[in-house]
């Protein structure tokens, strides 16, 4: 990864205090050569494709490496962010001032043991990727992460869902790396404090494998629900630049954010490079080259808009980086 990578238009001022700690944790991670770089653009490693730099990025591509990057996290102080497939993520356009950690190259790995109905996937594992293999193994349970496209480590975060499941009903353990201790640890589901889109997981805990508990089904019949699924979701929700629902459902099953922005007039609303969907409102889509700031003062309108007409006070599905700390909600 080279440093000084492209950063778009949009600077970060770097102050002496954040510099010296740039410098410390440079020096930490002297060992993982071009795997580590200084302002490196996040915008492309997420699906809004917008937003600013890291002032330090670091891939990591082999769990041995992580030591290394625990250090430079204690010894530096930095912020840290990890970075997976970026589809739940946006970017400040000022950037993010501290290390972000790149684990999307982190092998792979699924392991499925038919007779116990169980499977252990690795962080990086797409979604839709493991809900095909389990389907095809007659294994039920995860079809509805066909149409989420994000990782194992990522889902379990924020506890991702749809379609009536979510990771919960199934997760049974992960494997987590602890950047504050150094040390990998196994924690059961009920440890998680999982609920509706959110986890107890901090930004220090690395997920690197999960253990999912499924039923045994028939292959046939999952393959069939995946196909109405994605079909579903071809023809509800929009493609393009965005991460997916903006926000959290203020009552789950019974009122849902869409409907509220939708009542509120605001379908197809533009502000500036971002537009509320107008295939589904509780989308924001970003123009290509468009500002990251646009959408947040997008989703702050439609927050604020919604309050008004309905006394529902909306709360932000998508991780907000870089931006001030009053305009994230």
């Amino acid at each position: 990864m080279p440093a000084d990578a492209d950063a778009g238009t949009h600077q970060r001022r770097v102050d002496p205090q954040l510099a010296a700690a740039l410098d410390v944790a440079v020096d930490r991670l002297d060992g993982l050569g071009t795997a580590v770089g200084r302002d490196v653009a996040l915008g492309p490693m997420t699906t809004y494709r917008v937003g600013g730099t890291a002032a330090l990025f670091v891939r990591v591509t082999e769990r041995e490496q992580l030591g290394a990057v625990a250090e430079a996290a204690r010894a530096s102080g930095l912020p840290v962010l990890v970075v997976g497939r970026g589809s739940n993520l946006l970017v400040a356009d000022a950037g993010f001032p501290g290390l972000a950690i790149g684990l999307g190259d982190l092998e792979a790995t699924i392991d499925i043991d038919v007779p116990g109905a169980t499977v252990v996937a690795s962080a990086g594992v797409a979604l839709p990727v493991l809900a095909r293999k389990t389907a095809a193994a007659a294994l039920s349970g995860f079809e509805w992460a066909v149409g989420v496209p994000g990782s194992i480590g990522g889902a379990v975060r924020m506890n991702a869902g749809g379609h009536g499941s979510d990771m919960s009903a199934s997760l049974v353990e992960v494997t987590v790396f602890d950047l504050h201790e150094g040390v990998e640890r196994r924690l059961s589901a009920g440890e998680l404090g999982l609920e509706f889109r959110s986890s107890s997981l901090a930004d220090h805990h690395l997920v690197l494998d999960a253990t999912l508990q499924l039923h045994h089904g028939d292959a046939d019949a999952s393959a069939q629900l995946i196909g109405e699924i994605v079909a579903w979701r071809r023809t509800n929700q929009p493609g393009g630049q965005n991460a997916g629902s903006v926000f959290v459902n203020p009552v789950p099953g019974e009122v849902s954010a869409g409907a509220l922005i939708d009542a509120a007039g605001l379908r197809g609303h533009r502000l500036g490079t971002a537009m509320v969907s107008d295939k589904h409102a509780n989308f924001i889509q970003a123009d290509d080259g468009g500002r990251a700031d646009d959408v947040l003062a997008l989703m702050t309108h439609v927050r604020a808009r919604v309050e008004a007409t309905s006394g529902f006070r909306l709360r932000s599905e998508i991780r907000l980086v870089g931006f001030d700390e009053g305009d994230v909600f």
